[in-house]
């Protein structure tokens, strides 16, 4: 019953991490218009944001949010939570500065700048670990025992008085 609550949920977070994956793939091959190439780079960034929201939602909705331990969520996905963060920094970090060189014309060779390139590769490394951290946080969260009382809790309870 749960499990088939969570599924539209769960396929909801893979369209958003398929969307960036896709973006992050093939945006550079989209050599269209500055403005269509800009809705798109924005579209990423908001599927970003729109991810790390679901999992607070779902956060907010296990029995330890409700419970009132927070803790126990923040320590359980603190590496989730920092790697979205960081990853999304880099993506609008990338962006602006991808557009603020291309602007003036987009089929300009942007790549023998040093420092776009190093961003870009450190971006595309950290999007990794986004992909995995994100699709494994996921996962966990679909598992009934974050939102019911289970034994597991009241101990993690009792340690907390």
């Amino acid at each position: 019953m749960l499990v088939e609550r969570y599924r539209p949920i769960l396929y909801l977070q893979y369209l958003l991490l398929f969307v960036d994956l896709f973006l992050n793939s093939f945006i550079e091959l989209l050599r269209f218009e500055n403005v269509i190439l800009l809705v798109l780079l924005v579209i990423q960034d908001v599927c970003i944001l729109f991810a790390a929201i679901v999992v607070f939602l779902l956060f907010f909705n296990t029995f330890i949010f409700q419970a009132g331990l927070v803790n126990i969520l923040v320590n359980k996905f603190r590496v989730t939570i920092t790697v979205v963060f960081v990853y999304f920094c880099l993506c609008v970090g990338l962006h602006v500065w991808y557009m603020t060189l291309r602007w003036a014309d987009p089929n300009t060779w942007i790549w023998g700048n040093q420092g776009i390139r190093a961003l870009f590769i450190i971006q595309r490394t950290a999007s990794v670990f986004y992909y995995y951290f994100y699709k494994r946080t996921c996962l966990k969260l679909a598992d009934p025992r974050f939102y019911q009382d289970s034994d597991w809790i009241q101990k993690e309870f009792e340690k907390r008085r």
